[in-house]
């Protein structure tokens, strides 16, 4: 073997000895890694060195998990949560990308507050990153340039359930968006008139039971249909958020063509009216968790196809805040970091298979938004990997969460299926399942010419 040999089989990370999940289905294979990138796969133990071995005998490896919708409130709000605390909660839990919110204080909403946000995850964050910029009536010219700055993930609009130039629900200024730019925008769809009018429904006994009352189905349903209805006369693809409702899958699953469907844990694997008698307005979400006929028509979805990626939907407030009576209480609650767990749980009752939570997870967001060398474990993709041990049982408990708010809706709840290893772009990040090394953690690139 001549020296060029020598060093092309020479790796910075080799791990052995692991069910890998593939495009084509589990392998039991080894993955060189350099540079930050899969180098080659296969029997690679007599044939590679490596300056690092991992092996994970036992373990399924699958690609890199990405949490495409979190709010981690930096900067202004950093008492709830930051970009540091939420994306190290978010590689303990075994995530290795993470799409962030543009709702912070200043809003995300012009190059500059794009620019300050990059700059505290490049000090701070512990994975990759993407930022969303908000899309309003004082950008809304301007967002088909803002949506290609490296960096930024895409344009989310609120329909509803947000405030200040952030909110907009006015048909002219959401056909201008639209007609604006040409990636994939991302909409939190709730009537905002609808919402307004039914408040008072609840004011008056604040029985947070009532928060799937106020903001019903209807109130979904409407603001997603209109949505769908401009996004068909303007040509321009949409990814709805949180889908919540029956209803409103019914209705989705005929508009595929040009429209993709998130849904969250929290709606898997709650339901009303016991998750508001047990955990109060630590429950309470926009849409919220409601009753069990949704979850159903969710899990039938994510089954037939319709559904294409889950995401946290990660939003702490403090338990003081929290604790406001309702509906004063503000909704949110944390995700990140149990998303990974909550759902290899679900794998674990039959629910759903561990290929397809990597295709939501991993595959889905890569397709959807034209992610660049992420997604699937393949020669010449970052070596991104979510390492996880399908027997192992843990309970989640609040000491374990990391975000600045330190709750989680989960506390308690027993779990089969737990990350161990978490490694970004080749750097072992969460070793048995504790922090080993903070990686140069880099903006997600994405391919905007698809």
């Amino acid at each position: 073997m001549n020296d060029t040999q020598a060093v092309s089989r020479h790796a910075d990370l080799l791990i052995t000895d692991g069910t890998v999940i593939t495009p084509s289905g589990e392998r039991h294979i080894d993955i060189a890694c350099r540079h930050g990138r899969v180098v080659a796969l296969g029997d690679l133990q007599s044939q590679w060195s490596a300056d690092t071995t991992l092996s994970v005998k036992g373990l399924h490896m699958m690609p890199g998990v990405m949490d495409t919708q979190v709010h981690f409130r930096e900067p202004g709000l950093t008492h709830k949560e930051t970009i540091e605390a939420g994306t190290r909660g978010a590689v303990l839990g075994g995530i290795t990308g993470i799409f962030e919110m543009p709702n912070t204080n200043p809003l995300t909403m012009h190059k500059a507050d794009l620019d300050a946000k990059l700059d505290i995850a490049k000090r701070s964050a512990w994975c990759d990153y993407a930022f969303y910029l908000g899309g309003s009536a004082v950008n809304a010219e301007q967002l088909a340039e803002l949506e290609l700055l490296p960096g930024c993930s895409g344009v989310k609009v609120f329909m509803g359930s947000s405030f200040g130039d952030l909110l907009t629900d006015d048909q002219t200024i959401l056909e201008r968006i639209l007609m604006s730019g040409q990636r994939r925008v991302a909409i939190h769809a709730e009537d905002e008139q609808r919402l307004r009018e039914r408040r008072q429904l609840v004011e008056a006994d604040q029985d947070v039971r009532q928060h799937p009352f106020w903001r019903d189905v209807d109130s979904a349903l409407f603001a997603t249909k209109r949505i769908v209805a401009l996004s068909e006369k303007t040509c321009r693809r949409l990814h709805v958020l949180h889908i919540s409702t029956e209803e409103e899958i019914t209705f989705l699953a005929e508009h595929k063509h040009h429209v993709s469907v998130e849904v969250t844990p929290h709606h898997l694997t709650m339901s009303a009216p016991a998750c508001y008698e047990r955990l109060g307005s630590l429950a309470q979400m926009n849409p919220p968790v409601r009753e069990k006929r949704h979850q159903d028509a969710l899990w039938r979805a994510i089954n037939n196809g319709i559904v294409d990626v889950i995401g946290s939907d990660h939003a702490p407030h403090t338990l003081e805040e929290k604790a406001k009576p309702y509906p004063n209480s503000p909704s949110g609650m944390t995700g990140v970091q149990t998303l990974l767990p909550v759902m290899l749980d679900h794998v674990h009752h039959g629910r759903l298979t561990l290929q397809r939570l990597a295709d939501l997870t991993s595959a889905g967001p890569a397709r959807l938004f034209n992610i660049q060398g992420k997604g699937r474990i393949a020669v010449g993709y970052d070596a991104d990997f979510s390492i996880v041990d399908l027997s192992a049982r843990r309970t989640i408990e609040n000491s374990w969460i990391a975000s600045q708010s330190g709750w989680s809706p989960y506390d308690g709840k027993a779990i089969t299926g737990w990350p161990i290893h978490t490694i970004v772009r080749g750097n072992i990040v969460v070793r048995d399942e504790a922090l080993s090394t903070r990686p140069d953690a880099q903006p997600i690139q994405f391919d905007y010419h698809q």
